[in-house]
């Protein structure tokens, strides 16, 4: 306490820089952390210690009601003061905390200091723990904690304390805290006298900074340097250095460096520019070489900038015209400097110039201008078709462009390394046209020269795209005719045509389905056949220029179908009962008005024969291959009509023949073999009206309407009446003759009515 006294006694009343000093706070005991029922008190003092006169306190920055140089306090918060001869004090922050545990620091604390902490609890530890930013740094079985030269940035600190309680070992934790470190002094501030030397005569450099009162007593030393280089003997305890003679060389940024004996602390002045007067410079030249400055891009640059007269250190500098930077500088005792620009670009082309400084300012030499030849970059090729996909016929155009290069530029067009022209242009790019085959598929590329250097594109790969042809339609297996239940292979295969095709197959317009064929080389459908699959097929190829159809092909299924011969029966059960009330041996006819659609079906009709397939079943012999024959007989719950068609050539019917065998319970009682030799099949007749070729093309089958309509479309009508309206319709024709006669014979023969040929 005496020593802080005697301190305070000798220090002056003002600090070096001339500024009122701050007041400052002395803490008993040092603590700024205590616990919620200590007290503390708190002494401000200044320079001129002890205080005089009024003194004024803040808590928080309220004013207290006290004027006294000592209080005592307890609540936490921010407490200064100011005395009337000082400015007020930095502010110190108390705790007052009800814990189990707190880490105390003392007060002050300045940089450099060895701070020792207290890890303090209400209750007697076994073991204390520090923490530095939540991590441990020490552990100790006192709750002191000693940390050497603290700076201002230290962190955040907490401590552990473990304790001996009835239920085994308790561990607290303490809130953390940072230590108030002050500044023990500041950065230091260089000046010089005077501020603009003449050259030859002496100056004096002045590192100036203070120290607080209450560490007064710490030795500095400083250090002064221009530019990097110290000054003088390097480190001395004398805040000035005397530089007998400056010259001129001299001129340049001086700073300095304030730090205590210890090293523990130093600081840094900031830079200041000391200019020593000295003859200026004149007549500035520059030179460049290649002496015409014309260069080759790539090639390297001598600029050359002279002086005519000037004394001392010179300072060169080189620019481009329309730029804010120098290309560089150089200082140095001499009448001339070098610059030597490495690998030219395009951008480095314009009017250069220099300039010359010795410390009155930069003189400019004239303005000299350098030109370069540029080899032409790679060139990039594109092509440009009419559309999207590059067909055969198109009008194709390469165009090939160098981005950067000086004129005349040659350019050349390659396919598959065969040259397809050539084309010189000043500037911009070239181009070439002609016209697509199969053939211009391949890869294409172009080269650019301009004197300095051939380059070469990368190859682009063209595909030209060729429209497909019409496709050939087949069956596998071959043939018109096929039986219910087979399997048929559709097959479709465009001979010529860019993949990938899509084939699409169709059975009478009506699009069974459709296969990507990626590849080339065609593309199958498998079918399982129904009697509704009789008509024509055939197919589409499109590979996105357009569909091509194949021809038709007519296929003829043989074989029951159960939609329709049920549709059949009930029409002919119905037709029995309602006009001849017989339930086994009338004949009947079914008048169908079918859809113009030439010897096809409706999806769900008959398979359709010309008059040459036709067969009129034998009533003696079952040797026929035409017709089933049966080993035994078939079961009840399967029996199906057998029906086929009777084409009359030019009439507009058709007469389908359906045979159908009568079943009894005293026949299946008998012989199955016997019964199935003796018994005769009844023969109905469906007169249809026959489809026009001209129109079966447009025709479009709905199959839903056939099988809403189908229960109307018949008309029973007796075999006898079946015959003569034949042969009335016959002898209508204007034309007769024997292919209608004979026709006509062989219906009624057929039916066994014995007609006389007209």
């Amino acid at each position: 306490m005496f020593l802080w006294l005697l301190l305070l006694i000798l220090a002056p009343g003002r600090d070096q820089s001339g500024v009122t000093p701050k007041a400052f706070l002395l803490l008993n005991p040092p603590w700024s952390t205590n616990f919620k029922n200590d007290r503390v008190t708190l002494t401000c003092r200044d320079s001129l210690s002890p205080a005089q006169g009024d003194i004024s306190w803040y808590h928080d920055d309220h004013l207290l009601d006290n004027k006294s140089e000592e209080i005592q306090i307890h609540k936490t918060g921010y407490y200064k003061c100011k005395t009337r001869r000082s400015s007020p004090s930095d502010p110190v922050h108390m705790d007052f905390l009800s814990d189990r545990l707190i880490i105390q620091a003392p007060h002050p604390v300045f940089e450099g200091d060895d701070v020792v902490l207290r890890c303090q609890g209400k209750e007697a530890t076994i073991e204390t723990v520090l923490y530095k930013n939540k991590k441990e740094i020490r552990k100790s079985y006192i709750s002191n904690f000693t940390l050497n030269s603290v700076s201002r940035d230290n962190g955040k600190y907490h401590c552990t304390a473990s304790r001996k309680n009835l239920w085994g070992i308790k561990r607290d934790i303490s809130k953390p805290l940072t230590i108030q470190v002050q500044e023990l002094f500041p950065p230091p501030v260089l000046t010089a006298r005077p501020s603009q030397p003449i050259e030859g005569r002496p100056v004096t450099l002045k590192c100036e900074t203070w120290l607080p009162p209450q560490r007064s007593y710490i030795q500095l030393q400083f250090c002064f340097f221009r530019e990097e280089q110290a000054l003088g003997s390097g480190w001395s305890s004398s805040p000035e250095l005397n530089l007998p003679t400056m010259w001129s060389e001299d001129s340049g940024s001086y700073w300095c460096q304030a730090e205590t004996v210890t090293h523990h602390v130093r600081k840094r002045s900031l830079r200041s520019q000391i200019h020593v007067q000295r003859v200026p410079v004149s007549d500035v030249n520059l030179e460049i070489r290649p002496p015409e400055g014309q260069l080759i891009e790539g090639e390297n640059l001598l600029l050359i900038c002279s002086v005519a007269k000037g004394t001392g250190t010179v300072t060169f500098s080189w620019h481009r015209e329309g730029t804010v930077r120098s290309l560089g500088t150089k200082t140095q005792r001499s009448l001339s400097a070098e610059l030597q620009i490495l690998t030219v670009k395009e951008h480095d082309a314009g009017r250069y110039y220099c300039a010359a400084d010795n410390i009155h300012g930069p003189i400019l030499s004239k303005l000299i201008k350098v030109t370069l030849r540029i080899p032409v970059s790679r060139p990039v090729l594109t092509l440009r078709a009419p559309g999207a996909q590059i067909v055969v016929g198109d009008v194709m155009e390469l165009h090939c462009e160098a981005w950067r290069g000086s004129p005349l530029i040659l350019y050349q067009f390659y396919h598959d390394g065969v040259s397809l022209g050539s084309s010189s242009v000043p500037s911009g790019r070239a181009f070439f046209k002609f016209s697509l085959t199969a053939e211009h598929s391949g890869n294409y590329s172009c080269e650019a020269d301009n004197g300095l250097g051939v380059q070469i594109s990368d190859r682009v790969t063209l595909s030209v795209t060729v429209p497909v042809s019409h496709p050939v339609f087949t069956f596998h297996p071959a043939g018109a005719q096929a039986m219910v239940g087979d399997v048929l292979e559709l097959r479709c295969e465009a001979q010529r045509g860019s993949p990938p095709i899509l084939y699409s197959f169709y059975h009478k317009n009506v699009t069974l389905g459709s296969i990507s064929d990626p590849f080339g080389g065609g593309a199958s459908f498998n079918l399982t056949l129904m009697a509704e699959h009789s008509g024509n097929f055939s197919c589409g190829a499109d590979n996105g220029l357009g569909v091509q159809r194949s021809e038709m092909v007519t296929l003829s299924v043989t074989g029951p179908s159960s939609n329709k011969i049920t549709l059949i029966t009930k029409g002919v059960t119905a037709g029995l009962l309602s006009i001849l009330g017989l339930a086994a041996t009338a004949a009947l006819v079914c008048y169908f008005r079918t859809q113009r659609n030439s010897g096809g079906l409706s999806t769900t009709g008959t398979p359709s024969y010309s008059p040459k397939e036709f067969k009129e079943p034998s009533r003696t012999s079952h040797t026929d291959p035409q017709e089933p024959t049966y080993s035994e007989p078939p079961d009840p719950m399967e029996q199906q009509p057998v029906y086929s068609n009777v084409d009359l050539g030019e009439s507009n019917l058709v007469y389908s023949q359906i045979c159908s065998i009568q079943d009894t319970k005293e026949n299946s009682a008998n012989s199955p073999k016997k019964h199935w030799e003796d018994k005769e099949p009844v023969v109905i007749y469906s007169e249809l009206k026959k489809a026009h070729l001209d129109d079966s093309a447009g025709l479009v089958i709905n199959q839903d309407r056939d099988l809403e309509d189908a229960a109307e479309n018949y008309e029973n009508v007796p075999e006898e009446r079946l015959c003569e309206d034949t042969a009335r319709q016959i002898s209508a024709k204007p034309e007769g003759g024997r292919k209608r006669g004979l026709a006509r014979n062989q219906l009624c023969q057929h039916l066994d009515l014995g007609l006389l040929e007209l």
